[in-house]
């Protein structure tokens, strides 16, 4: 297993709630086939530039290891996932 870290940036205008849970799903969704090390709430930004009519968003770090082909299921739910507005997510070294 390998570890990686993954940035998301997710629409401020959903609720408290709708936030908390998109972290649960994607801390849940990792955790089923490698394992969270921490999960990081960077706070509300301004974009560079806007994203679907958004002008700011809330990030978020996830730290975790899992295996190299889990990476490609992972960003394909980000993608589908409505309230994300953008993610990356990279290999760290050791």
């Amino acid at each position: 297993m390998n570890k990686y870290e993954s940035i998301i940036i997710v629409n401020p205008s959903l609720e408290e709630q709708g936030i908390k849970e998109l972290v649960t799903k994607f801390t849940d969704l990792i955790n089923k086939d490698g394992k969270v090390e921490s999960v990081e709430d960077m706070g509300k930004k301004k974009l560079a530039y806007e994203i679907k009519k958004c002008s700011e968003g809330c990030y978020y770090l996830f730290n975790f290891e899992a295996n190299p082909n889990f990476i490609a299921e992972l960003e394909r739910i980000y993608r589908i996932t409505d309230g994300v507005l953008k993610f990356i997510t990279v290999r760290k070294e050791d």
